[in-house]
């Protein structure tokens, strides 16, 4: 089976390269056990480097003829995951990746959608455009509720709407390298546990970040920790995470590299006792290593990943109160079995749900 991957794949941002790997995976998966080959070929910003980093074959995203080639050559499109459908970074988003979906049928092929995070849709132009292309699509899988209503509310009908996890909830991560033992139970050489820190710019005025800064401190004055900063967007999470330690002082903090394989920082990430993230794919990368969490909300994407897990935000990026998020912490640090006694059950089926999409896909393209 030839599938085409279209998604936002080829800008080094993690969280997104990390879908492209969960979704790779479970498509070989699924063709595995079914005794299909599964090829696929990504749509990419920067081909020559996804091609490099997945082994699989890569053609231009923007190159519309190369991409009605693949097209033609292809069983199938899927498009996403991600959070492809949505007009609050600009809007061209909407139209390219409807465009994509359209050049599909066009050529005869299924489009398969590929638990997407909808929305936010602002313009009610594209309501009916996206409401038309999933109806038309031989499969969809969205990875929240909150996505399956909003895609009801345009028109289209529940029934046709798989709700599944984030693809990432299911990309498997290689053994731990023995003796590690930062990786072994969330402590540093030095003894101090871990907490890890995603961080990232949204409020113009960075009001946000300080209020963070603010809870990280009350947090280091309550318990000895070493603060291990995960920047998960190569360039601007490692200025965000600057701009926070900055304003710790002399606090033991560190900072570690932007990766470029998704699976590298989920590794940073297991090795942490506790993550505070404000990064929707640091909580996911979190709650697949069962890492406890605090999540800091600037979209309803993290409000809705939580309350999957059962849990609220621990503020967000309008309003954060320091010491309760300290206390939080504290409580954590303090007591990981409570947390993962209560989290492992939705953990585990998540894991396993994230996997449909790659198995209805090939079973339906062996039907």
């Amino acid at each position: 089976m030839r599938l085409l991957l279209s998604g936002y794949y080829g800008f080094r941002n993690s969280g997104d390269e990390a879908v492209l790997l969960s979704i790779l995976s479970a498509l070989e998966r699924a063709g595995r056990e079914r005794g299909v080959n599964v090829s696929p070929v990504v749509l990419s910003g920067d081909p020559a480097w996804t091609s490099r980093r997945y082994g699989v074959e890569a053609i231009p995203r923007m190159k519309l003829a190369a991409v009605w080639a693949a097209l033609r050559d292809s069983d199938g499109l899927i498009s996403g995951g991600g959070s492809l459908l949505q007009d609050a970074t600009g809007i061209g988003s909407i139209p390219y990746y409807l465009g994509i979906m359209e050049m599909a049928r066009w050529c005869g092929k299924p489009a398969f959608v590929y638990a997407q995070g909808i929305g936010p849709v602002n313009r009610t132009i594209f309501h009916g455009p996206i409401a038309r292309a999933f109806r038309k699509a031989e499969y969809v899988s969205v990875r929240d509720a909150e996505s399956a209503a909003l895609l009801q509310r345009f028109g289209v009908p529940g029934p046709q709407i798989d709700v599944v996890p984030d693809p990432v909830m299911g990309l498997p991560m290689p053994a731990i390298p023995a003796g590690n033992a930062d990786a072994a139970d969330g402590h540093a050489s030095d003894g101090l546990p871990v907490v890890g820190v995603s961080v990232r710019f949204w409020r113009e005025d960075r009001s946000d970040l300080d209020r963070v800064a603010a809870a990280l401190a009350a947090l280091t004055r309550r318990r000895s920790v070493r603060l291990r900063f995960l920047p998960l967007h190569q360039g601007t999470d490692e200025e965000a995470s600057r701009y926070v330690m900055q304003r710790l002082g002399g606090t033991s903090a560190e900072l570690v590299a932007a990766h470029e394989d998704p699976q590298e920082m989920m590794r940073e990430v297991s090795r942490c006792r506790l993550l505070v993230g404000m990064r929707l794919h640091s909580l996911i990368y979190a709650a697949n290593r069962e890492v406890p969490m605090l999540g800091i909300s600037y979209d309803p994407k993290i409000d809705q990943f939580l309350a999957r897990l059962g849990q609220l935000p621990a503020g967000s990026t309008e309003a954060l109160d320091a010491d309760q998020l300290a206390e939080r912490a504290a409580a954590l640090l303090d007591d990981p079995a409570s947390w993962l006694a209560s989290a492992r059950p939705a953990i585990e089926r998540m894991k396993q749900q994230a996997l449909r999409p790659a198995q209805q896909i090939v079973d339906k393209l062996r039907m």
